[in-house]
């Protein structure tokens, strides 16, 4: 900025639109300079642009990487350090990562939507870049050479002299100080020695091993262990309560009762089960029905009123239609249904410390502070992996309970675990869904006209306020659950991949959201896209029988991304699509997606056997062909796709959340079965690498593709559409009779 003369004490100055303006006492102002505008940064480099705040160089030969996202087994820890490493020269094993702490980390928001790696691998990459030209220019400075001179292999610069000297004596322990400018050039794909290759997760070998790993494994000392005695259903209100027993009992440190909010506390965990046991044997609960009948809720979702909004809109031209198809698929309500149960813990002394596994530890934060009534520099949330979860399962409500319970007992950590109960029946599930589509094919047989509605209720109510946590509903002093809202596109919640990619010269699409919904939701893996993707892609193989063509040879008909195309044809060419004999119980199916039309490419193509006297399916095969971009870690986003598919044929074939007009009835493994071992296919990975590339999130894109891909494979075997999630049996059996 250029020198300006000193300004009079009776002036102030304020930065405004790039210019620098002083304000006199009676109002009149005088531009003193302008301001240079600050580059646009990478991700959220943009919001937190001090190098201090993604660095730090150790003394002791170490660096320290920092967060705002967090591992939820997406392998997201690893491919960060890996950026770092490369761009800083160091090996490895120097990393070490620090993940979404609310005192020492960015506010990044929440993991979600597959952005991880373009917000914070973007973040850390050019950091990284900036503070090894930073480093460069100290040591150039130190061995009396230019910088471009200098060479650096794992932390120690050395000039042609021979002369040298490393990052840990040039900076170790001392803050840099410097606020990243964009002009450091980070390295080409061919510089390469780090990123795009396989290695191991950083995160794997604690849990091999049976170290602490999980937040359900932090053990401090003096710490006390809670239960939360839920409500038995969403509307009961706890009318009465007998506690003499339970305070009687081995272990009791206190009984906790805020209106229907009710705990025990105690010295040892089972001590702790036990006595909530007993707490609920001794509470009468007032339990009105509230809940839809479960067979109907479809129906009732297209009755419900709704906010439409029309998303896409192609007004192209067209051929006359000659063939008219319709059809109407849904979705049941589904569950995270994490391995392990959720858990956090709280430790009341200044402040609140909460070690958590939420997915958003700035937002639980505030929920917190609301909810305890305290400023929210009173609360510190440390985020540790949980035990199985992708979105928002019970992570933020036990950390909600874990520190209304320590702040009854001051100075001792209490840890807060639900049960296999709580979990089931009082997390956020996956929202229920519908969805319409219809479709004119002209002469030629290429989709004329499309047309897709889908109906849903909310896919998020993340913690943003105290009345996002259940237990601030049931306090003697409640904070009522805010009103809802659809996430807006090009993310989108219910209409996550509700436009379809395939290039129709007229399509309309409308999303018909629903403000009011019976059961609690939220985000679950991909939100709204498994429906659509099932959906579209199911419709995709209709059209095409309708039209007399081969599935992939139709999509690739209407399909112009050429990046598409390529998963696509890499998918069908690796499963023999075209050697594939088809029938007699025997079948082969196919579906294709880019996860938010933004994100990662991704196209499934699967093999089943299905029982024609049972119905049941059974999973050969899968092949998963995926381009994420320019690839960090291809072991990492193999594992991202391997699961992404396991867990969408374990919704595509069993999960759906059962519930009577009063409570949940899905509360354990055998009333909410998932895919079991023996079940999972042998799932083939094929990835595109795409150097230079920007980086694709690909946590979430399998999941779409694998449910259509099963229902097409199922309709290329048996010769039936099922189009109500899930396949089981039943349905399948039921769908070959009625055909027969």
């Amino acid at each position: 900025m250029t020198e300006m003369a000193p300004v009079s004490r009776r002036r102030f100055l304020k930065r405004t639109g790039g210019l620098v303006v002083a304000f006199n006492l009676l109002g009149s102002a005088a531009v003193l300079a302008q301001a240079p505008a600050k580059p646009k940064l990478p991700g959220s480099l943009d919001r937190y642009r001090r190098l201090d705040s993604w660095l730090r160089i150790n003394a002791d030969g170490t660096v320290t990487v920092f967060t705002g996202k967090v591992e939820l087994g997406q392998g997201i820890k690893t491919a960060l350090a890996q950026l770092a490493a490369e761009e800083l020269d160091v090996d490895l094993k120097r990393v070490e990562m620090v993940t979404a702490d609310t005192s020492v980390t960015p506010d990044e928001g929440v993991t979600s939507g597959s952005l991880s790696l373009l917000q914070s691998g973007n973040a850390i990459h050019q950091a990284a870049a900036e503070a090894r030209q930073y480093l460069l220019e100290m040591a150039a400075a130190r061995l009396g050479v230019p910088r471009d001179a200098l060479e650096v292999a794992d932390g120690t610069v050395r000039a042609k002299s021979g002369e040298q000297v490393t990052y840990w004596e040039l900076l170790g322990g001392r803050y840099f100080q410097y606020e990243a400018t964009g002009a450091a050039k980070p390295k080409t794909p061919d510089q390469y020695k780090v990123v795009a290759t396989a290695v191991p997760r950083l995160d794997i070998p604690a849990k091999m091993t049976g170290g602490v790993s999980y937040v359900q494994d932090i053990r401090l000392p003096g710490m006390l262990h809670g239960r939360v005695v839920r409500p038995p259903s969403y509307g009961a209100k706890l009318q009465s309560l007998d506690t003499a027993g339970a305070r009687k009992m081995p272990g009791v440190v206190k009984i906790v009762r805020d209106g229907s909010f009710l705990a025990v506390i105690a010295e040892r965990e089972e001590q702790a089960i036990a006595a909530a046991d007993r707490l609920r044997g001794d509470a009468k609960w007032i339990e009105p029905a509230t809940l839809p009948d479960a067979k109907s809720v479809h129906d009732m979702m297209l009755r419900l009123p709704s906010r439409d909004y029309v998303i896409d809109d192609r007004k192209g031209t067209a051929a006359p239609g000659a063939k008219r198809v319709e059809a109407k698929y849904t979705r049941p309500y589904q569950a995270h249904a994490s391995i392990g149960p959720s858990c956090a813990v709280a430790r009341l002394t200044d402040a609140y410390e909460v070690w958590t596994h939420s997915q958003g530890v700035y937002p639980l934060r505030k929920s917190l502070a609301e909810l305890l009534r305290v400023p929210e520099d009173k609360v510190r949330c440390i985020h540790k992996e949980g035990s199985g979860c992708y979105g928002h399962n019970g992570a933020d409500d036990v950390a909600g309970d874990a520190v209304l319970l320590a702040r009854e007992v001051p100075g001792r950590p209490v840890r807060v675990q639900w049960m296999r109960a709580d979990e089931n029946t009082w997390e956020p599930f996956g929202s229920a869904m519908v969805m319409k589509a219809a479709a004119s094919l002209d002469a030629s047989g290429n989709v004329a006209e499309w047309n897709y509605d889908v109906w849903s209720f909310t896919h998020s109510t993340r913690p943003e306020s105290a009345g996002r946590l259940i237990a601030a509903w049931h306090l003697e002093e409640p904070f009522p659950p805010p009103p809802t809202d659809m996430i807006p596109q090009p993310a989108g919640g219910g209409d996550r991949n509700a436009i379809p990619l395939y290039d129709f010269p007229v399509s309309k699409v409308v999303h018909h959201f629903l403000p009011q919904f019976p059961l609690r939701s939220s985000a679950q893996r991909g939100l709204g896209a498994f429906g659509n993707v099932f959906a579209l892609e199911s419709f995709m193989d209709e059209l095409a029988l309708a039209a007399g063509a081969d599935p992939v040879e139709f999509r690739l008909r209407h399909l112009k991304d050429p990046r598409g195309r390529d998963v696509v044809q890499r998918a069908a060419d690796k499963f023999g699509w075209k050697d594939f004999k088809a029938g007699d119980g025997k079948g082969k199916g196919l579906a294709f997606a880019r996860y938010k039309n933004q994100a990662a490419y991704s196209a499934v193509a699967m093999e089943v056997a299905v029982d024609r006297a049972s119905g049941e399916v059974r999973l050969v095969r899968a092949v998963a062909a995926n381009d994420s971009g320019q690839i960090i870690n291809p072991m990492g986003i193999t594992m991202q796709v391997e699961g992404g598919v396991i867990q969408a044929a374990s919704w595509a074939l069993k999960e759906q959340v059962m519930y009577d007009r009063t409570r949940i009835q899905s509360a354990d493994w055998s009333t909410y079965p998932i895919l079991t071992f023996p079940e999972v296919p042998d799932v083939t990975v094929e990835l595109i690498n795409r150097p230079g590339q920007p980086y694709l999130g690909t946590g979430e894109t399998t999941q779409g593709p694998t449910g259509a891909a099963i229902a097409n494979a199922v309709f290329s075997a048996v010769g039936v559409r099922v189009r109500d999630l899930p396949l089981t049996p039943d349905k399948v059996k039921r769908a070959i009779q009625a055909k027969a």
